[in-house]
Protein backbone atom coordinates (compact mmCIF):
# COMPACT_ATOMS: atom_id res chain seq x y z
CA UNK A 1 0.00 0.00 0.00
CA UNK A 2 1.43 3.62 -0.83
CA UNK A 3 2.04 5.72 1.95
CA UNK A 4 0.71 8.71 -0.01
CA UNK A 5 -2.14 9.85 1.84
CA UNK A 6 -1.75 7.45 4.50
CA UNK A 7 1.26 8.44 6.40
CA UNK A 8 0.96 12.10 6.93
CA UNK A 9 -2.90 12.54 5.95
CA UNK A 10 -5.25 13.43 8.60
CA UNK A 11 -8.73 14.41 7.23
CA UNK A 12 -10.60 11.32 6.01
CA UNK A 13 -13.99 13.12 5.03
CA UNK A 14 -15.16 16.51 4.23
CA UNK A 15 -18.74 16.16 5.56
CA UNK A 16 -19.29 19.93 4.53
CA UNK A 17 -18.13 22.62 2.23
CA UNK A 18 -18.53 26.22 1.21
CA UNK A 19 -15.92 26.45 -1.14
CA UNK A 20 -13.55 29.12 -0.34
CA UNK A 21 -15.31 30.12 3.08
CA UNK A 22 -15.40 26.65 5.39
CA UNK A 23 -15.37 23.04 5.93
CA UNK A 24 -16.53 21.00 7.91
CA UNK A 25 -14.45 17.01 8.10
CA UNK A 26 -13.36 13.95 10.18
CA UNK A 27 -10.48 12.38 10.87
CA UNK A 28 -10.43 8.60 12.56
CA UNK A 29 -7.07 8.35 14.61
CA UNK A 30 -7.19 4.53 14.61
CA UNK A 31 -7.21 2.16 17.94
CA UNK A 32 -4.14 0.44 17.01
CA UNK A 33 -1.74 3.21 17.18
CA UNK A 34 0.65 3.66 19.91
CA UNK A 35 -0.26 7.76 20.21
CA UNK A 36 -1.47 11.10 18.28
CA UNK A 37 0.49 13.83 19.25
CA UNK A 38 -1.86 17.18 20.16
CA UNK A 39 0.58 18.72 17.00
CA UNK A 40 -0.77 16.34 14.76
CA UNK A 41 -4.48 17.57 15.87
CA UNK A 42 -2.89 21.12 14.78
CA UNK A 43 -1.62 19.65 11.58
CA UNK A 44 -5.56 17.87 10.85
CA UNK A 45 -6.90 21.50 10.98
CA UNK A 46 -4.25 22.87 8.63
CA UNK A 47 -5.01 19.82 5.83
CA UNK A 48 -8.43 20.82 6.10
CA UNK A 49 -7.55 24.25 5.48
CA UNK A 50 -5.53 23.14 2.59
CA UNK A 51 -7.78 21.11 1.11
CA UNK A 52 -10.78 24.27 0.72
CA UNK A 53 -8.04 26.37 -0.18
CA UNK A 54 -6.41 24.38 -3.20
CA UNK A 55 -9.67 23.34 -4.45
CA UNK A 56 -10.67 27.13 -4.66
CA UNK A 57 -7.74 27.74 -6.90
CA UNK A 58 -8.11 24.64 -9.01
CA UNK A 59 -4.92 23.30 -7.60
CA UNK A 60 -2.67 25.81 -9.06
CA UNK A 61 -1.13 25.91 -5.60
CA UNK A 62 -1.04 24.64 -2.22
CA UNK A 63 0.07 26.55 1.46
CA UNK A 64 2.98 25.66 3.12
CA UNK A 65 5.10 26.50 6.55
CA UNK A 66 1.84 28.42 7.86
CA UNK A 67 2.36 31.04 10.66
CA UNK A 68 0.10 30.70 13.52
CA UNK A 69 -0.72 33.52 15.91
CA UNK A 70 -1.68 31.20 18.69
CA UNK A 71 -2.58 27.37 19.09
CA UNK A 72 -4.81 26.71 21.88
CA UNK A 73 -4.27 22.93 23.43
CA UNK A 74 -7.59 22.31 25.15
CA UNK A 75 -7.86 18.10 25.42
CA UNK A 76 -5.65 15.41 24.12
CA UNK A 77 -6.44 12.99 21.82
CA UNK A 78 -5.93 9.15 22.46
CA UNK A 79 -5.82 6.35 19.64
CA UNK A 80 -9.47 5.21 19.18
CA UNK A 81 -11.18 8.95 19.12
CA UNK A 82 -12.72 10.71 15.90
CA UNK A 83 -11.56 14.31 15.40
CA UNK A 84 -14.97 16.51 13.94
CA UNK A 85 -12.65 19.03 12.19
CA UNK A 86 -14.02 22.72 11.24
CA UNK A 87 -12.16 25.41 9.62
CA UNK A 88 -13.23 29.42 8.41
CA UNK A 89 -11.40 30.80 5.86
CA UNK A 90 -10.93 34.50 5.93
CA UNK A 91 -9.42 35.45 2.66
CA UNK A 92 -7.68 33.08 -0.44
CA UNK A 93 -5.97 33.49 -3.31
CA UNK A 94 -2.76 32.26 -5.36
CA UNK A 95 -0.65 33.78 -2.84
CA UNK A 96 -1.86 32.94 0.30
CA UNK A 97 -4.83 31.39 2.83
CA UNK A 98 -5.79 33.20 5.85
CA UNK A 99 -7.76 30.61 8.17
CA UNK A 100 -8.85 29.67 11.76
CA UNK A 101 -10.29 26.43 13.07
CA UNK A 102 -10.66 23.77 15.95
CA UNK A 103 -10.76 19.96 16.45
CA UNK A 104 -13.54 18.62 18.78
CA UNK A 105 -13.76 14.84 20.35
CA UNK A 106 -16.79 14.08 21.51
CA UNK A 107 -18.45 17.31 21.23
CA UNK A 108 -15.71 18.66 23.69
CA UNK A 109 -13.17 21.29 21.92
CA UNK A 110 -9.34 19.27 22.01
CA UNK A 111 -7.65 22.56 20.04
CA UNK A 112 -7.94 25.75 18.31
CA UNK A 113 -6.13 27.70 15.82
CA UNK A 114 -6.25 31.37 15.30
CA UNK A 115 -5.47 33.70 12.81
CA UNK A 116 -3.40 31.27 10.71
CA UNK A 117 -1.45 32.37 7.08
CA UNK A 118 -0.03 29.96 5.20
CA UNK A 119 1.80 31.27 1.82
CA UNK A 120 0.58 29.66 -1.16
CA UNK A 121 3.63 27.68 -3.19
CA UNK A 122 3.11 25.90 -7.20
CA UNK A 123 1.31 22.62 -5.84
CA UNK A 124 3.26 20.70 -8.98
CA UNK A 125 6.83 21.55 -7.28
CA UNK A 126 5.28 19.25 -4.00
CA UNK A 127 2.85 16.89 -5.33
CA UNK A 128 0.97 15.75 -8.90
CA UNK A 129 -2.03 18.23 -8.79
CA UNK A 130 -4.00 15.64 -10.75
CA UNK A 131 -3.51 12.93 -7.61
CA UNK A 132 -4.78 15.97 -5.58
CA UNK A 133 -7.77 16.72 -7.02
CA UNK A 134 -8.89 13.35 -7.06
CA UNK A 135 -8.54 12.76 -3.62
CA UNK A 136 -10.44 16.04 -2.72
CA UNK A 137 -12.95 14.62 -4.84
CA UNK A 138 -13.33 11.25 -2.96
CA UNK A 139 -13.14 12.88 0.33
CA UNK A 140 -16.39 15.67 -0.80
CA UNK A 141 -17.28 12.32 -1.94
CA UNK A 142 -18.04 9.55 0.99
CA UNK A 143 -14.84 9.70 2.17
CA UNK A 144 -11.54 7.59 2.49
CA UNK A 145 -11.34 4.51 4.21
CA UNK A 146 -10.30 5.18 7.56
CA UNK A 147 -7.39 3.28 9.28
CA UNK A 148 -4.46 3.85 6.69
CA UNK A 149 -1.88 5.61 8.95
CA UNK A 150 -0.42 3.62 11.02
CA UNK A 151 1.42 6.11 13.47
CA UNK A 152 4.06 8.50 12.59
CA UNK A 153 7.69 8.12 14.16
CA UNK A 154 9.10 11.64 15.29
CA UNK A 155 12.53 11.53 15.61
CA UNK A 156 14.27 11.48 18.85
CA UNK A 157 15.58 14.30 21.02
CA UNK A 158 18.85 13.98 22.83
CA UNK A 159 18.61 16.92 25.44
CA UNK A 160 21.43 18.94 27.29
CA UNK A 161 19.79 21.45 29.54
CA UNK A 162 17.51 23.83 27.71
CA UNK A 163 18.90 22.40 24.37
CA UNK A 164 18.50 19.48 22.68
CA UNK A 165 19.40 17.78 19.20
CA UNK A 166 17.22 16.34 16.88
CA UNK A 167 18.02 14.35 13.52
CA UNK A 168 15.79 14.47 10.79
CA UNK A 169 15.80 11.07 9.16
CA UNK A 170 16.98 10.92 5.40
CA UNK A 171 14.13 8.54 4.90
CA UNK A 172 10.55 8.01 6.38
CA UNK A 173 7.55 6.84 5.57
CA UNK A 174 5.87 10.37 6.38
CA UNK A 175 7.94 12.06 3.58
CA UNK A 176 5.92 10.07 0.95
CA UNK A 177 3.48 12.12 1.84
CA UNK A 178 5.38 14.83 2.90
CA UNK A 179 5.43 15.53 0.34
CA UNK A 180 6.40 13.25 -3.04
CA UNK A 181 7.79 15.42 -4.95
CA UNK A 182 10.03 17.55 -2.51
CA UNK A 183 10.87 16.08 0.80
CA UNK A 184 10.30 18.24 3.74
CA UNK A 185 10.29 17.76 7.55
CA UNK A 186 6.80 18.38 8.86
CA UNK A 187 6.90 21.31 10.53
CA UNK A 188 4.59 20.08 13.16
CA UNK A 189 6.99 17.17 14.35
CA UNK A 190 9.29 19.69 15.24
CA UNK A 191 7.14 21.92 16.65
CA UNK A 192 5.97 18.79 18.90
CA UNK A 193 10.02 18.40 19.95
CA UNK A 194 10.38 21.60 20.72
CA UNK A 195 7.42 21.17 23.20
CA UNK A 196 8.49 18.09 24.39
CA UNK A 197 11.88 20.29 25.44
CA UNK A 198 9.92 22.82 27.31
CA UNK A 199 8.04 20.01 29.16
CA UNK A 200 10.86 18.15 30.27
CA UNK A 201 12.56 21.80 31.38
CA UNK A 202 8.98 22.24 32.78
CA UNK A 203 8.58 18.41 34.92
CA UNK A 204 11.95 19.21 37.04
CA UNK A 205 9.08 21.34 38.62
CA UNK A 206 5.87 20.21 37.92
CA UNK A 207 5.47 16.79 37.20
CA UNK A 208 1.71 17.19 35.56
CA UNK A 209 3.20 19.85 33.34
CA UNK A 210 1.33 20.28 29.86
CA UNK A 211 1.12 22.45 27.33
CA UNK A 212 -1.89 25.28 27.19
CA UNK A 213 -1.47 27.65 24.13
CA UNK A 214 1.70 27.83 21.67
CA UNK A 215 1.95 31.87 20.02
CA UNK A 216 3.85 33.86 17.72
CA UNK A 217 5.10 30.65 15.37
CA UNK A 218 7.08 31.40 12.90
CA UNK A 219 8.29 28.71 10.43
CA UNK A 220 10.89 30.70 8.08
CA UNK A 221 12.51 27.87 5.78
CA UNK A 222 11.99 24.21 4.82
CA UNK A 223 13.86 21.50 6.73
CA UNK A 224 14.78 18.73 4.31
CA UNK A 225 15.65 15.28 4.96
CA UNK A 226 19.12 14.41 6.81
CA UNK A 227 19.52 18.00 8.42
CA UNK A 228 20.67 18.14 12.10
CA UNK A 229 17.99 20.21 14.08
CA UNK A 230 19.24 22.59 17.46
CA UNK A 231 15.95 23.29 19.32
CA UNK A 232 16.24 25.31 22.27
CA UNK A 233 13.70 26.26 25.18
CA UNK A 234 14.39 29.18 26.86
CA UNK A 235 12.23 30.55 29.82
CA UNK A 236 10.61 33.82 28.72
CA UNK A 237 8.73 34.13 32.21
CA UNK A 238 8.13 32.12 34.96
CA UNK A 239 4.73 32.29 37.43
CA UNK A 240 3.36 30.14 40.04
CA UNK A 241 1.32 27.37 37.64
CA UNK A 242 2.75 28.79 34.61
CA UNK A 243 6.04 29.43 32.68
CA UNK A 244 6.48 31.00 29.03
CA UNK A 245 9.40 29.17 26.83
CA UNK A 246 10.76 30.77 24.02
CA UNK A 247 10.71 27.90 21.37
CA UNK A 248 13.57 28.03 18.63
CA UNK A 249 15.50 25.71 16.00
CA UNK A 250 18.47 26.17 13.71
CA UNK A 251 20.48 23.78 11.05
CA UNK A 252 23.70 25.20 9.96
CA UNK A 253 23.81 28.35 12.36
CA UNK A 254 21.04 29.38 10.75
CA UNK A 255 16.62 30.26 12.18
CA UNK A 256 14.60 27.49 11.17
CA UNK A 257 11.49 27.97 12.91
CA UNK A 258 10.52 29.91 16.44
CA UNK A 259 7.65 30.31 18.77
CA UNK A 260 6.38 30.88 22.16
CA UNK A 261 4.87 28.38 24.07
CA UNK A 262 3.48 28.14 27.76
CA UNK A 263 3.42 25.41 30.47
CA UNK A 264 1.08 25.10 32.78
CA UNK A 265 0.75 22.81 36.14
CA UNK A 266 -1.94 20.82 34.91
CA UNK A 267 -2.57 17.55 33.50
CA UNK A 268 -4.27 17.64 29.84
Amino acid sequence: MSDHFAAFSFVDRITELSPGKRARGTFAIPPDIESFAQCLMAEAVGQLAAWVAMSHIDFRGRPVAALAHETRFLRAAKPGDVLDLNVEIHDVDDDAVAYEGHANIDGERAIELVDCLGPMLPLADFDDPHAMAERFALLIDGGASPGRFHGVHRPPIVRDGNMALLDVPASAPFFNDHFPRRNVFPATLMLDAQIELALSVARETWRDAAPIRMTNVKVRSFTPPGTRLTLGADVRERGERETTFNLSAQADGKSVATARVVIGDRPL
